[in-house]
């Protein structure tokens, strides 16, 4: 479908209660592949689509509002309010919009989700690894197989955490994004950020919001997590032991079942 600058790929599967899947910054709405079933089966309709820069999503090299890109999504479909459900980036954005946009929201399901404004604390073994990070995109070229080496290992993995724990395809498919977000020619377009982050806005949030974290992930997202349910009207947080950042791709069915109870205690929407 086309938006200003651009043309966001678009996927929309089943019938009923409509859900908004929004990925990561490491990732695109593939991540969300083995989820949609389940959440089809449970008489749900769900929609995803490619980021600008991301996947098979086209931007000119524009300034524009991952918000309003969502907005005119939801318009394009027919749907009126939505459940938003987003990994990482995709939770900021699903936030921001809970903010923004809230006649069109009626819940937030943060899955290892980023908050506008928020920063947490971090153990040593993630300051080296972000330091490392630093250095590799710092170089000219970018190192672009090391970088998405330790994307893996930090995002998929989990600091600290064996490259055995999780399902070989996941972490090449990561390795895969990673690549294409490296790439020279890519153009990702210039999101612009809400005026007042989030973090100091947190008491307008008129939807109930559900922040799932796994305690495997960089220590700055459980803390998001713990933070919104601290401060957030109607936030609860649910810490999972045995997961890292990529929940949906880790665990689908578990996360899937969580979206599904979430949606039964909103009730009717549309």
């Amino acid at each position: 479908m086309h938006v200003p600058g651009g043309v966001l790929h678009v996927v929309d599967d089943g019938a009923g209660r409509p859900v908004v899947l929004l990925h990561a910054g490491v990732a695109d709405s593939r991540s969300w592949d083995a989820m949609v079933p389940h959440l089809v089966e449970a008489g749900l309709r769900v929609v995803r689509f490619d980021a600008r820069g991301f996947g098979r999503t086209t931007t000119d090299d524009v300034e524009f509002s991952n918000v309003d890109d969502l907005v005119a999504v939801l318009d394009h479909l027919g749907i009126g309010r939505a459940l938003l459900v987003g990994n990482s980036r995709g939770g900021l954005i699903a936030l921001n919009a809970a903010l923004d946009r809230p006649e069109r929201v009626v819940g937030v399901i943060g899955v290892a989700a980023a908050l506008g404004g928020f920063t947490g604390t971090s153990t040593a073994l993630e300051e080296a690894l972000f330091e490392e990070l630093e250095r590799l995109e710092a170089q000219d070229p970018p190192d672009i197989e090391a970088i998405a080496a330790l994307d893996v290992a930090m995002w998929v993995d989990g600091p600290g955490q064996p490259p055995t724990r999780v399902d070989p395809a996941i972490r090449e498919y990561v390795r895969e994004v990673d690549r294409l977000l490296y790439d020279p020619a890519r153009v990702a377009g210039r999101w612009t950020a809400p005026q007042r982050p989030a973090v100091e806005r947190l008491a307008e949030l008129a939807v109930p919001v559900v922040a799932v974290v796994g305690l495997l992930d960089v220590t700055d997202f459980v803390q998001t997590a713990e933070h919104l349910e601290r401060h957030a009207p109607d936030a609860v947080a649910v810490l999972w032991p045995d997961v890292a950042h990529m929940i949906g791709m880790e665990v689908p069915d578990r996360l899937a079942a969580l979206v599904v109870d979430a949606a039964e205690q909103l009730g009717d929407w549309s």
